[in-house]
């Protein structure tokens, strides 16, 4: 009798083991802050990914029904830590790695993968990387196994200079940014391109400041208030960028913000609150007014589930365009084999949910996209964290016009 129930046992447990290979998972890691300064970033991008993989899932899967997975890891915006959970991930049998927040985060990510491919062949792992936009990414320290799916700073700052060099009335610029990698190459590119381009404008403030650490930026205001400029430039995100505003409604410093991340957590909020209304710009590769059934659909989809009492919605178009190319380049190379994937996704062209066609460089696997500077203010269909104001197009760069030289030497294995 029990060697009877123990034949029925093995036979069931192997039932088991074959269900479960039919519906074995493709596990993506997500790395980054959820906990500390920048976890209000991070938490929005995890609910992102959430979910990007229900959606794709629903829609079959990939690799003819095997389910997309994301697993969380907190890296506390430290580079150190960082590499701490990836290789937790890697540890865990996860062979693709997503980030964002943190052009130092990134570099540590990068060199660290690829360093672990050249050490061990056959169990490589691929890094997305769908938000740090540190120009070296993607010049004199890229990798094969790193692909960027958001414009660099570089782009994002010609963008926005072209923009501003024909506003006359702007005369006096502030630049201040974060004191890490990020940060100085938007406050290197801020001067260089404003010096090229408008000669007459005067730099009257030019400063750095701990990332993630200022928690009232009242002093910086009042710097900026005390050299008379009318215009701020800033790179900042996350709380950085909130409270940075927050501070100027405060304080009342009524000038036109030129700005990478405005649209972040706590954002629009904060812009509202300053009163001025159309005068706070933000180079992104979408938002929500930019017309489309599609993304319009997706958007509100995500607005209602995830959207939270802070009525926080899609931000990053650039992630979809992420997981989307990557589900599509699993079912071509028929393989979730990091090595074959990026082998797909190294020239890979798209038509994204805009109708738009995105490419990705295989020289450095960077991805190029058509780019927005919006304002926000009144008057708009969509509005941000329930203020009643929403981002409004004052113009568009396509994707072929952002396409900069590169400088790597990407080693290709064999």
């Amino acid at each position: 009798m029990k060697r009877w129930m123990w034949k029925l046992g093995a036979v069931a447990g192997a039932a088991l083991l074959c269900a479960g290979s039919a519906f074995a998972q493709v596990k993506i890691a997500y790395v980054d802050p959820l906990s500390g300064g920048g976890a209000t970033i991070g938490e929005h991008g995890l609910k992102h990914m959430q979910f990007l993989v229900e959606t794709l899932n629903a829609k079959g899967g990939v690799l003819g029904g095997q389910k997309l997975e994301v697993v969380a890891y907190d890296n506390k915006v430290s580079p150190q830590e960082s590499l701490v959970q990836v290789q937790k991930a890697i540890d865990a049998g996860i062979r693709f790695i997503t980030q964002g927040n943190g052009s130092g985060v990134a570099i540590a990510i990068s060199e660290f993968v690829t360093k672990y491919n050249e050490r061990n062949p056959g169990k490589e792992v691929l890094y997305f990387n769908y938000a740090a936009v540190d120009p070296s990414l993607t010049n004199e320290k890229c990798s094969y196994w790193h692909f960027r799916w958001d414009a660099s700073s570089d782009i994002k700052m010609a963008a926005l200079t072209n923009f501003l060099k024909d506003k006359k009335e702007v005369k006096k610029v502030y630049i201040i940014g974060q004191d890490y990698a990020f940060g100085h190459s938007v406050r290197k590119a801020a001067n260089e391109m404003l010096k090229a381009k408008r000669p007459d404008i005067q730099v009257v403030g030019d400063e750095l400041h701990p990332l993630l650490k200022v928690t009232d930026f009242a002093p910086y205001i009042a710097k900026i208030k005390a050299s008379g400029a009318d215009s701020v430039i800033t790179g900042n995100w996350g709380n950085d960028m909130s409270l940075l505003l927050k501070a100027a409604a405060d304080a009342g410093l009524k000038v036109n913000w030129y700005t990478y991340y405005a649209g972040g957590a706590g954002g629009p909020t904060a812009i509202k609150q300053t009163g001025l209304d159309h005068r706070v710009y933000q180079i992104s590769e979408w938002h929500t007014n930019v017309s489309s059934p599609d993304m319009d659909a997706f958007a509100e989809a995500f607005l209602k589930k995830y959207g939270g009492p802070s009525h926080q919605g899609w931000w990053y178009l650039r992630l979809r365009n992420e997981m989307e190319m990557f589900a599509l380049a699993l079912d071509k190379a028929k393989s979730a084999e990091p090595k074959k994937v990026a082998a797909v996704l190294a020239d890979m062209k798209y038509k994204n949910a805009l109708g738009a066609e995105v490419f990705m460089r295989p020289s450095d696997h960077s991805l190029f996209q058509d780019m927005y500077i919006s304002s926000f203010g009144s008057g708009t269909k969509h509005h941000e964290e329930g203020t009643g104001w929403g981002w409004k197009t004052e113009g568009i760069v396509k994707a072929a016009d952002t396409v900069i030289p590169t400088t790597c030497k990407m080693q290709v294995p064999s």
